[in-house]
């Protein structure tokens, strides 16, 4: 998706024009500027634009306004994708690392002080795992006359509501109301639709709530029950659970909970057959329950994960990861003595033989507003070059 133009001159403040000299002092350059309008990060779908900026900026050493001659300048989106050779076999046609483009042509409008595209729909998120990365970078190319050509690379983050290129956008606007002193241009105005139609999905899908129980229990019985409100969250949300032991049994000493992405090589790509799931852990959170009739935590999905999703090559999906210590013999609580104080210590049994045994819950993680994302992104929005 190559944006090219032919030569052109770019002219400092105050530098007459076109009638100015074109001579080439030293230490003569032109800066590249470019800053992506909205943030850095997107929804697969939304357009991108980014202001690029070419300026002579005066070096200490001029003592008049110079031109400098611009040969030309493109603009392009890349998705790269990386896969580790431990644990994907590519087509032999294929490399372990290459570019794909958005596009194959694109037209930049100089007059419009900006780069414009909409990003594919069907595109994969943003994601750096153990198996796969793919990451989007903006890369603006240009040469100076007479100078080696020079690279402007701008990262960016893009996220995938899954099922939000199969809605279609209202296309009769003629009922909603106007400003007539305002000008907004029609992809401004789809790309606002589109931001409003993922909100109200994304408002949708995780504002249902339902109270989920789940006994919990082992081979010598029942360790008590636990429960959650809702299994569909976004990013940035929180996910709480409560835990009742006193319905149990069996005595409860510690749990641990984990809220973990698992990264999986579809079939056809593994390097070894049966190879093992990679897992990452995002939050966590573990507890000494012994005595205790009811416990709960809340674990954060950060805003800067990937959501879950599936590309041929590979699939992401979150869960909850439980991990319990239970005693095998039964523990009689601690009593006040008659006529002590309720404050009065406790000592705890040296030894108890115990039992561990784990659990896991599939919930599933969506994206969240792009903009609330940009907040604590790790990308800038803007990046420079001189020339």
């Amino acid at each position: 998706m190559t944006v090219a133009g032919g030569g052109g001159r770019i002219f400092p403040p105050g530098s007459g024009g076109a009638g100015a000299s074109r001579a080439e002092p030293a230490g003569a350059m032109i800066e590249v500027l470019a800053q992506l309008s909205r943030g850095p990060v997107f929804l697969a779908g939304e357009m991108l634009e980014c202001a690029i900026v070419f300026t002579n900026p005066l070096s200490p050493a001029s003592t008049s306004a110079t031109s400098e001659m611009l040969a030309w300048a493109s603009a392009q989106i890349h998705c790269q994708f990386h896969a580790s050779e431990s644990r994907v076999a590519l087509p032999p046609s294929d490399a372990s690392a290459h570019d794909v483009q958005a596009e194959n042509e694109t037209v930049f409008v100089p007059n419009r002080d900006s780069y414009c595209e909409t990003l594919p729909a069907a595109g994969p998120p943003s994601f750096r795992g153990q198996a796969v990365k793919y990451v989007y970078k903006l890369t603006v190319g240009c040469q100076r006359v007479h100078s080696p050509i020079k690279l402007l690379r701008l990262p960016f983050r893009v996220l995938v509501l899954h099922g939000l290129k199969d809605y279609q956008l209202p296309q009769d606007d003629g009922v909603a109301p106007s400003n007539p002193f305002l000008e907004e241009e029609e992809g401004a105005k789809k790309d606002s639709r589109l931001a409003d139609l993922a909100t109200e999905l994304l408002m949708a899908a995780t504002s249902r709530r339902s109270l989920h129980l789940y006994n919990i229990s082992n081979t010598r019985g029942t360790v008590g029950k636990f429960g959650i409100f809702k299994t569909v969250y976004k990013l940035g949300e929180d996910v709480v659970g409560t835990f009742a032991f006193s319905d149990g049994d069996i005595p409860c000493l510690q749990y641990s909970v984990s809220l973990q992405t698992e990264e999986s090589v579809q079939e056809e790509f593994q390097r070894r057959r049966g190879q093992p799931v990679a897992y990452s852990t995002h939050a966590r959170h573990q507890e000494s329950c012994l005595h205790t009739a009811r416990s709960s935590f809340s674990l954060p999905v950060p805003l800067g994960s990937t959501p879950g999703f599936t590309t041929n090559i590979v699939a992401l999906k979150w869960r909850l990861h439980f991990e319990f210590v239970t005693s095998r013999a039964a523990l009689e609580a601690h009593t006040v003595p008659q006529g002590h104080a309720e404050t009065s210590p406790w000592t705890g049994v040296e030894q108890i033989e115990v039992d561990t045994f784990s659990w896991d819950l599939p919930i599933k993680v969506l994206p969240t507003n792009p903009v609330l994302a940009s907040s604590v992104s790790q990308f800038s929005s803007t990046n420079s070059i001189t020339i």
